[in-house]
């Protein structure tokens, strides 16, 4: 087992200090925004459910379980972690089936059933609008100023988009296989090889984003980036990091470093993507209800970890369990 790096340096300054987040569910709240209407018609069945102690996965299959139909016929926008009060969509296909009220009702004795509505096709990961958070962090062990100071710093100024350690697996156990599996093809790839590989890519994309961070140029253009108008980073795939010029030395000169985890890449027949250096966050406010208190509220777009923005001023320990991407 390698011992590789889960925690990457703050933009900002040293973290101010230790807080434990999520001494229960309650203390961390997470609400997907979906500002698209839906169709109001159609075979899939979408269910806007409350969850708390359940994952995301488990919900789906369970409601596969009772709606008589196979697993791959649930869908999602996103992963919401167990370790939470979580409010999302789920759609069920089910065409032919006029009558959803048993259904409905067999769901609300396991969920609370918020909204329910028809839509012409399935949900898919990303494409709802984001995901508001409220989190509340308890025990806080940190000059209150200071931290007031660093979160209208961030709030002003930003903080790194990385990936939560979380993705990466217990001590790193996905990284291990993914560079266990080496760069074999990976034809038929089953889903814990799949989550190994997407765990390599994120790894790699942090250890970038983290040599941004210690140049203080990762708010700034390098060079023009074919997929984007801000700063990004690799998303490894065939050909390596499909940047330019100066940014491309960069990235690689950084991917060589870790040799092992570069071969993962090299027969993966996947497309190289990119992924923005900035957490895409807004609507960051904050108060403190008690003296050892805080309480967060911000929005996050999909695909980025609250955890990323928590971490860049202060510690967390303790609590039920490590945050989800809520993606």
């Amino acid at each position: 087992m390698t011992a590789w790096r889960l925690d990457w340096p703050t933009a900002h300054g040293e973290r101010l200090g230790t807080a434990v987040l999520r001494a229960t569910p309650e203390d961390f709240r997470v609400e997907e925004i979906v500002e698209s209407p839906f169709s109001g018609d159609g075979e899939h069945l979408c269910l806007y459910l409350e969850k708390r102690g359940d994952n995301t996965e488990y919900v789906a299959r369970e409601l596969a379980r009772l709606a008589g139909t196979r697993p791959f016929d649930v869908s999602f926008f996103g992963l919401k972690d167990r370790h939470a009060v979580t409010r999302q969509w789920f759609s069920l296909y089910r065409p032919g089936r006029a009558d959803d009220a048993d259904l409905i009702r067999a769901v609300g004795e396991r969920w609370s059933v918020l909204e329910q509505t028809r839509h012409q096709r399935k949900l898919r990961r990303g494409e709802h609008d984001g995901n508001r958070f409220q989190l509340r962090l308890t025990d806080v062990r940190a000059d209150r100023a200071a931290v007031d100071e660093r979160l209208a710093r961030i709030r002003d100024e930003g903080a790194p988009n990385y990936f939560g350690p979380q993705r990466f697996g217990h001590q790193g156990n996905n990284l291990d296989r993914a560079v266990a599996d080496g760069g074999r093809p990976r034809r038929g790839r089953n889903f814990k090889a799949g989550m190994a590989f997407s765990a390599a890519r994120s790894w790699l994309f942090n250890e970038v984003l983290a040599e941004r961070v210690g140049q203080g140029n990762w708010r700034h253009m390098l060079d023009a980036d074919p997929w984007s108008d801000e700063p990004s980073g690799p998303l490894l795939g065939d050909g390596g990091t499909s940047a330019n010029g100066e940014l491309a030395a960069l990235e690689r000169e950084v991917v060589e470093r870790h040799p092992a985890m570069a071969a993962v890449f090299s027969q993966t027949r996947m497309k190289p993507e990119r992924r923005a250096l900035q957490l895409p966050f807004s609507e960051l406010t904050w108060t403190w209800p008690a003296g050892d208190c805080l309480v967060l509220s911000f929005r996050l777009a999909p695909g980025g970890y609250a955890t990323a923005l928590v971490a860049e001023f202060i510690e967390t320990v303790g609590g039920e369990g490590p945050a989800n991407a809520a993606s």
